[in-house]
């Protein structure tokens, strides 16, 4: 028998890391639990046991992002900031080819104190359990001096649930079906949504450390790659807003006028994917004790079921 090595990275995964940028009147802070995978010429590291080729991950991978997180003027913008330690890793090593970031931000939001409501400049709350993440590749395969950037963020986790204006009719059936019809019904999902940027070029570090990181021209472009706190916030609001306001004919459907606006609001993102798991609330049936619980006009009380459930995924791409 005959194998071959034909695919390998390694790095640190689950690196936890809580950031404070210090003004004079105010603070910011940002949560991220990041990975940083390399991948390169490492062959030998697996199939002849020559360590010589690995950047260590502790002492490099884990040490360095400590340092770019205390260091890197873009520590509060997720996109920037992998961007800005994927090109350190890339350009330090000449046997490493490309870097994998994957940020995933929890989120925190200022508290509102005081009768006009305004926000405290160092305390704050979490306001959810969804999460922005960010992937990025810097791939420097075709040379140190043409090093390419791909982004693509999104969102995790946001739990969703509209008790009206969804329905669910005209389905294909056949002799296996058995869901009725309903013109009514609760609608409720976990969000789970990335977008894709157009690939952008990098220059590379000047200074012998390879600490050095030049944003790309055009960072100021609405919806650019490098506005993905703005490009986050829209998205997320287009998500809700539309989730909201449709009368939806399936989850196909609200997915779809969802995915076409976040497009047509950010010019850089080149596609867009959403994966909307059922969370299915189903209404008790109460005849037996005389009452209606099951036409939809008059169904209150329901029972929460968390599997199985349906699953409803797209990516819709920029012409």
């Amino acid at each position: 028998m005959s194998s071959e090595l034909t695919a390998a990275r390694y790095g640190k995964d689950k690196i936890r890391v809580f950031r404070v940028v210090r003004e004079a009147n105010i603070q910011h802070i940002v949560e991220y639990n990041v990975t940083s995978l390399l991948e390169g010429d490492v062959s030998t590291s697996y199939t002849e046991a020559d360590n010589s080729v690995v950047v260590a991950t502790d002492s490099s991978v884990y040490r360095h992002l400590l340092y770019f997180a205390k260091t890197s003027p873009h520590i509060l913008d997720p996109e920037k900031f992998a961007l800005h330690l994927g090109t350190f890793f890339v350009s330090k090593y000449a046997h490493i080819h490309k870097a994998f970031i994957t940020i995933e931000q929890l989120r925190w939001t200022r508290i509102s104190v005081g009768a006009d409501g305004h926000e405290h400049p160092y305390s704050f709350y979490r306001d959810g359990d969804d999460k922005r993440i960010t992937k990025v590749e810097v791939d420097a395969s075709a040379g140190k001096d043409k090093l390419v950037g791909k982004v693509t963020s999104g969102i995790a986790d946001l739990l969703v649930l509209k008790t009206s204006g969804s329905s669910f009719e005209n389905f294909f059936k056949d002799e296996y079906t058995t869901l009725v019809p309903v013109n009514d019904r609760i609608f409720s999902t976990s969000v789970d949504l990335s977008y894709t940027f157009s690939p952008v070029q990098l220059s590379s570090p000047k200074d012998d450390r390879k600490l050095e990181f030049v944003v790309p021209d055009g960072t100021d472009l609405s919806g650019g790659a490098w506005d993905g706190i703005g490009v986050a916030e829209r998205a997320r609001k287009v998500t809700l807003e539309v989730f909201a306001t449709d009368e939806s004919a399936s989850v196909q459907a609200t997915l779809y006028k969802m995915a076409r606006k976040v497009i047509a609001e950010n010019p850089h993102i080149a596609s867009v994917t959403y994966a909307l798991p059922n969370k299915h609330y189903l209404p008790i049936d109460m005849s037996y004790i005389g009452i209606d619980n099951m036409t939809p006009a008059k169904a209150e009380v329901f029972m929460p079921v968390s599997a199985p459930s349906g699953l409803i995924t797209a990516t819709i791409s920029r012409k």
